[in-house]
């Protein structure tokens, strides 16, 4: 887990990235160094796997949230995928000591390679520094919508209550899902589907009725040419059909990039449907019939994602042209042949009627919860944080290198995973403590950055980078006792770390 938090290696290279360290700082004795190999490492996974993970897992989170003071009324879940490569046929679910392994299977992709077999990782954080507090893997195939009750469940069990509110993404927008949680008093805040009746309900009530917007969040431009980014909130007309409170959000941001999106994909398509005409005027096109030529328009449309802007139709013509018969000059008795061709062309236009409905729900989404009492700004306060849950993946798949894992055990891939989510935790409360102390001594930011670029957001990574290279040397006498001890020199800005109200303020 130290190696992981610090500098990911392969477990077989556990051996050379230990020995710089001083044996002792890495809870080892002498000798033990050289017996980290990946054999002994890969039994000591399988022995975490057949241990009670639950009953550790369990006991370190509420110790960490305690003993740092964490705040759990508010948690957040999302999932990712994790890669592999190869077979992996003994990954099939099987059991071993009593407990069943995860399976490694193809699945929903988010990493884009649905060529490779992978796992789901299931993690919860807390909105108070972005800690971890529970982590689940589960088969490859398993659909995020599936997993919402069991991950609930267990939260309740770990926290001991159900007053938590759980926010999560729109596969958490089911009637099984919100109905688990309303009905044993628990609450939540989703993204509500696009696919939702309730969304097409919207939009067709949008195009002909003033809402009254309220500005919920307001930030300022992080540049001087651009503008402040502002969110505004109003109640829907309607609930849910499971009876739910639905909240739609307007996004300065989003309305621009509606728009953006929306130009761009009607112009890819114009520019696409013009080459397909010049390509069918070409006597070497291959394309003959009517349906050949709506069949490539249909593509053209569905890859710019314009088929909702812009109607066609496919125009034949017949062209007629005479030709002599024969080669020379043309005479009186000069024989012609009449030669015929049919032509095909796209006459399109853009729907201009559809584009300016579609443009009065630019920048809307909408959130569903169950909480009556909270207030639209407070409801958009909540769901904004689901983003510092991506960060953690991010952590994950980029500090810690998750994959490729060099496993083939499904069970010392399980224990390998526990260390991940341990070391995640590690991590996470070192940005938090820093992130607290700044702001108790009112510091807006540590030059951690090349030519002391302040960093506002310190990570662990960052953090732990700045202490590179630092020794602590001993000098002994023939007896092999300790003389003296020197102690490293610190920089400004490593104490600044290490105690930011003993130096000056950058």
């Amino acid at each position: 887990m130290r190696n992981l938090v610090l500098h990911h290696e392969p477990i077989y290279a556990l051996n050379e990235w230990a020995k710089p360290f001083d044996f002792k700082l890495l809870g080892l004795d002498g000798g033990d160094v050289d017996l980290l190999n990946d054999d002994r490492v890969g039994r000591s996974l399988a022995s975490l796997f057949d241990s009670d993970r639950a009953s550790f897992l369990n006991r370190l989170v509420l110790d960490v949230v305690k003993k740092f003071r964490i705040d759990t009324d508010q948690l957040h879940n999302d999932s990712t995928s994790v890669q592999f490569s190869g077979l992996y046929k003994n990954a099939n679910g099987t059991q071993r000591a009593g407990k069943t392994t995860v399976a490694i299977l193809h699945g929903h992709s988010k990493d884009h390679r649905p060529d490779l077999k992978q796992l789901v990782w299931i993690l919860t954080i807390s909105s108070d520094g972005a800690v971890p507090i529970a982590c689940r893997i589960a088969n490859g195939n398993v659909t995020d919508d599936t997993t919402h009750i069991a991950t609930w469940d267990g939260l309740v069990n770990l926290l001991g209550r159900s007053d938590f509110l759980y926010v999560a993404d729109s596969k958490l927008a089911t009637k099984t899902n919100m109905d688990h949680i309303a009905k044993n008093n628990g609450r939540f805040i989703s993204v509500l589907p696009a696919t939702r009746k309730e969304v097409d309900a919207f939009k067709s009530y949008v195009v002909d009725h003033e809402l009254d917007w309220t500005e919920a969040i307001k930030h300022l431009p992080r540049r001087k040419d651009q503008p402040e980014e502002v969110w505004w909130t109003t109640e829907a007309p309607w609930p849910s059909a499971e009876g739910y409170r639905i909240i739609w959000v307007k996004s300065s941001s989003k309305i621009i990039r509606d728009g953006e999106l929306r130009r761009a994909s009607i112009s890819q398509a114009i520019c696409d449907l013009s080459s397909l005409n010049e390509r069918l005027t070409s006597s070497k096109t291959r394309i003959k019939t009517i349906v050949a030529v709506e069949k490539q328009v249909t593509e053209i449309l569905k890859n710019a994602q314009a088929i909702r802007w812009i109607n066609f139709e496919v125009i034949e013509t017949t062209d007629e042209r005479y030709r002599q018969d024969k080669r020379g000059r043309a005479g009186d008795k000069t024989r012609y042949r009449k030669l015929t061709r049919t032509l095909h062309r796209v006459s399109f236009a853009v729907r201009e009627d559809v584009v300016a409905k579609d443009a009065c729900y630019d920048g809307l989404f909408p959130l569903i919860t169950n909480q009556k009492d909270l207030l639209g700004k407070e409801v958009l306060a909540s769901y904004k944080y689901q983003p510092n849950l991506e960060h953690r993946h991010s952590q994950l798949k980029g500090v810690q290198l998750v994959a490729p894992v060099f496993l083939k055990d499904p069970a010392r891939i399980e224990g390998l995973m526990c260390c991940h989510f341990i070391a995640l935790i590690i991590q996470a409360l070192i940005e938090r403590q820093i992130r607290i102390a700044m702001e108790n001594h009112s510091l807006k930011g540590i030059p951690l950055y090349p030519e002391e670029r302040t960093c506002e957001a310190p990570s662990a990574t960052r953090i732990l980078e700045i202490f590179n290279g630092i020794t602590r040397d001993y000098l002994y006498d023939k007896n092999g006792r300790i003389v003296q001890i020197f102690h490293p020199d610190l920089s400004k800005l490593q104490l600044q770390v290490l105690e930011p109200s003993e130096v000056y303020r950058f």
